[in-house]
């Protein structure tokens, strides 16, 4: 409460695994409750969701999964001003999650760059 009234807000999403498969929620700080396959929260969001939509599918594989939540990460903070610093990954399994990694975006843009400069070449 000793932040209430500044015009700051909160979004997080939680995830887990019960019986009935992986779960992903989407909390905000008005208590809002969402259940989805995906979500991107903060300032960056949109441009998060703009790699999400073009590329997510159902029966991903965990590498593709995670290629995919690095890049949707690195396009929301290479692009809005407000985000970025450490693009951090987990994977969520049956058994637990996994931490992947913990990389500076700056990394993944020469990453990201390299790959560009060899599909330009082709």
């Amino acid at each position: 409460t000793q932040y209430r009234g500044y015009g700051l807000s909160m979004g997080t999403m939680i995830t887990g695994w019960d019986k009935t498969g992986p779960q992903l929620y989407y909390v905000d700080d008005d208590g809002t409750r969402l259940h989805g396959d995906m979500f991107s929260c903060g300032s960056g969001s949109t441009y998060a969701y703009g790699i999400l939509d073009e590329y997510y599918r159902y029966d991903m594989t965990d590498e593709e999964a995670i290629d995919l939540g690095q890049r949707a990460i690195y396009h929301a903070t290479c692009i809005d001003s407000y985000s970025g610093a450490i693009n951090n990954v987990y994977l969520v399994k049956p058994t637990g999650w996994i931490k992947i990694s913990s990389i500076d975006v700056n990394d993944l843009h020469d990453k990201y760059q390299a790959e560009k400069e060899v599909q330009m070449e082709a």
